[in-house]
């Protein structure tokens, strides 16, 4: 079993020392939904807000917070983020918005945390800016797909797990 590393030999929380590790491309990818109803996803999608434009709005938000990861989850580094790409998708079958969430870095340890807040975020964004029109909206299955670089390489989500929609 894996030890967790933001712990120290007495238990106590710590910032994980990445000093030693060789500097490495690395890229995250994460993804997460926001599903609403019908009638708000047309709403969103067909830019009739009164607030303005629903997604590009949430496509900065989620920049920025991919930015701000570091300030908000107290054991992650800050780290020189190279590129942070935002998509927002309508799956109108599923009457949700898919967002996609991909950050890149040359640094010593990875930036899945980053991807992940991105995602969340721009989600959220999505729901502050609808919930007039639809308070039931539901974020759900926020998730890591792939991280590449570093010591561990490549991993990427296999498809058949359980929490994939």
């Amino acid at each position: 079993m894996t030890e967790l590393t933001h712990f120290n030999q007495a238990g106590e929380a710590h910032m994980v020392d990445v000093g030693g590790k060789a500097v490495s491309q690395r890229t995250a990818i994460a993804e997460g939904y926001i599903e609403m109803q019908p009638a708000t996803l047309r709403l969103t999608m067909e830019g009739g807000h009164k607030k303005g434009d629903v997604l590009a709005i949430a496509r900065i938000a989620g920049i920025m917070a991919g930015k701000k990861t570091a300030d908000l989850i107290p054991l992650c580094h800050p780290l020189p983020l190279t590129h942070i790409e935002i998509s927002l998708s309508a799956e109108p079958e599923k009457s949700r918005i898919r967002c996609q969430s991909t950050v890149k870095t040359s640094g010593q340890t990875g930036v899945e945390m980053e991807a992940l807040n991105a995602t969340q975020i721009a989600l959220l964004t999505i729901y502050d800016m609808c919930k007039a029109a639809d308070r039931g909206m539901v974020i759900q299955s926020v998730q890591v797909l792939e991280k590449q670089g570093g010591k561990s390489g490549h991993w990427q989500r296999n498809r058949s797990e359980k929490n994939i929609l």
